[in-house]
């Protein structure tokens, strides 16, 4: 969402966003009642709050344990070279690995860090020798497997 979208959310909007975020599948009706507006200016205001790319998707919440996706492990990568075109080559490569949840540019030791999902250690150990040290320009990776899960996927306080 651009700065310009954010400063055209009134008290409202924020309401709404606040309440699909705690429940993304509460009807219209429940959704307008709880946010104090007609049933019309809430889906107007919802239907505006997608178009504006305010709300960038509706999904599901699934426990990846119960899908087979158990093990959490977040990577650091450090790439060869410094330039945007080495950074554009390893963004393009590595969005396209379905275990990469999300992939983070960052300031410090790394220049990237992947957060990524696999069935087990076995499994990530696969996707590090056979793709994660393939990936465009990769010189150095420093994995972290996830112990437990503090929080996760928190709502946006705003």
């Amino acid at each position: 969402m651009e700065d310009s979208t954010k400063s055209d959310l009134d008290r409202i909007d924020h309401n709404l966003l606040r309440l699909l975020q705690a429940d993304g599948r509460c009807s219209n009706q429940d959704l307008a009642e709880a946010a104090n507006v007609s049933p019309a200016t809430c889906h107007r205001r919802v239907q505006r709050l997608v178009e504006s790319g305010a709300i960038s998707s509706f999904r599901a919440a699934i426990d990846p344990g119960l899908v087979g996706l158990g093990t959490l492990v977040m990577v650091g990568v450090v790439l060869d070279r410094s330039t945007p075109e080495s950074f554009a080559a390893f963004e393009s490569a590595a969005i396209k690995l379905k275990q990469v949840l999300d992939c983070n540019l960052v300031a410090g030791d790394f220049d990237y860090l992947l957060k990524i999902r696999v069935r087990d250690i076995a499994d990530f150990n696969a996707l590090h020798g056979g793709r994660l040290l393939t990936l465009p320009g990769v010189r150095q990776t420093r994995t972290f497997f996830v112990m437990k899960e503090v929080k996760e996927n928190a709502p946006l306080d705003f």
